[in-house]
């Protein structure tokens, strides 16, 4: 199982420079701890990392629609999970009307640093990181594309969770997990249905033995069923 967060954080960074980092962020003020569901006030243009935590991602479009009046009105977007960042991760919001982007922390004590992107001159070699970390994540997405163009509902759920496991799982006694939770509803806006249907789709993997939980409804995936996928 391959990790990013891990890769980057651990195996290739090396310590002292990550460290720096995490200095010059403290120095400049560029850091902040955020707690459980709270909005990351992020904006384009600047590169963030996270530190400790993960964040979610989540998109929304507006809409406009045509009243009986023929008054065109605002409808409130509905947010739709984009996935997770995990630390050692970089991320940026990119703004696109009528899109837009928003990160929120998904666990408490999320710790996020930002930098401009000319910062980066200073550590030339994790510049190299950062956008090698950057293309893994587009090269994720696809496969996230990939998933999300199978025509049955199962398919596609067993594929995404297989694909969020795959990069951030943990090995347990169940095989990999999650190590944070995720609901039913940001399933649901992440693989376009509904929280009712992917509580009975959820039931039907814990039947076959394809999924199971454990601790705070952490979400696992059998050791063998992870292998064969990869």
């Amino acid at each position: 199982m391959y990790s990013v967060s891990s890769n980057i954080s651990e195996a290739s960074r090396p310590f002292l420079t990550w460290q720096r980092i995490i200095d010059w962020s403290q120095e400049h003020y560029r850091v902040r701890s955020f707690a459980k569901d709270e909005k990351i006030p992020a904006r384009p243009g600047l590169l963030y990392l996270v530190q400790r935590g993960a964040v979610r991602l989540v998109g929304s479009a507006q809409v406009n629609a045509t009243s009986i009046a023929a008054r065109t009105v605002n409808v409130t977007p509905e947010e739709a999970f984009l996935g997770f960042v995990g630390a050692g991760q970089p991320f940026e919001i990119v703004a696109q009307s009528p899109f837009t982007l928003q990160s929120y922390a998904h666990v408490d004590q999320t710790s996020v640093l930002w930098m401009y992107w000319h910062d980066l001159d200073n550590w030339p070699h994790f510049r190299r990181e950062v956008l090698d970390a950057f293309r893994y994540q587009h090269q994720r997405k696809l496969l996230w594309l990939s998933t999300l163009g199978q025509r049955r509902t199962i398919d596609r759920l067993l594929g995404f969770l297989t694909l969020l496991i795959e990069e951030f799982g943990e090995p347990s006694e169940n095989g990999y997990c999650l190590p944070f939770p995720l609901t039913h509803a940001q399933i649901g806006s992440a693989i376009g249905s509904t929280r009712v249907t992917v509580t009975r789709l959820m039931g039907k993997l814990r039947q076959k033995g394809m999924i199971c939980t454990q601790g705070d409804n952490l979400i696992c995936i059998p050791t063998d069923s992870v292998l064969s996928k990869g």
